[in-house]
């Protein structure tokens, strides 16, 4: 990351920060992954239960791997070794201590805008489990609403069809939003996070570098 991005990073960070105290989330901002890594470790409390959706960007910062290895109750969906334990697992992560995930988008003023097929990722961040921990690259902010959408459904998502090897949507194949409604869409579930119902559940660790996407 050269040196002018940074500091362009560093300043808008501040206003994004503000724009989340205002709709009760709590913003911290790290110069590297190394930092975020440890600010996000800071804040998870060893024992306590922790599981994610699919997260991109908690990996990159190396965030899911300390937590599988680490002292903490992990609840991992992805290890499950049927359909029904891995549906179980997902339904256990809503009583979770901490949920782990990204957002698709962030606009400048603070608000949060994520797309799922299956839903359990979006369902937990709404509701759920006791604390929300954000993973999120500065590449994903976005000026307003309206990008921070098109962001979602033109770049996020056909880039995240193609970690699916049976997957045959319209954007996996072409890499744009065709607005379809294929079976295998991973576009089926639209939230936007204006503000936090309870103060400081939602935690938002904004990252100097590109992450997830």
């Amino acid at each position: 990351m050269d040196e002018m991005r940074s500091i362009r990073n560093k300043k808008l960070s501040e206003k994004i920060i503000k724009a989340l105290k205002a709709r009760h989330m709590e913003g911290f901002y790290a110069e590297s992954k190394e930092e975020a890594l440890k600010i996000a470790l800071d804040l998870i409390p060893e024992g306590a239960s922790v599981s994610w959706g699919g997260t991109m960007s908690a990996k990159e910062i190396g965030l899911t791997e300390a937590i599988a290895n680490g002292n903490y109750r992990f609840i991992d969906r992805n290890g499950a070794p049927t359909k029904e334990e891995k549906r179980k697992r997902e339904i256990e992560a809503y009583g979770c201590d901490y949920y782990i995930a990204s957002s698709n988008a962030i606009t400048e003023d603070g608000i949060l805008v994520n797309l799922d097929g299956n839903a359990n990722r979006v369902s937990c961040i709404a509701y759920g489990p006791e604390h929300v921990l954000m993973i999120i690259g500065m590449n994903k902010v976005t000026a307003d609403i309206d990008s921070a959408i098109s962001r979602v459904r033109n770049e996020a998502a056909p880039i995240n069809a193609q970690r699916f090897d049976k997957m045959e949507t319209p954007c996996k194949l072409t890499g744009s939003c065709a607005n379809c409604k294929s079976p295998d869409s991973i576009c089926c579930q639209l939230l936007i996070t204006r503000l936090e119902f309870h103060p400081d559940r939602m935690k938002v660790i904004l990252v100097n570098d590109d992450l997830g996407f």
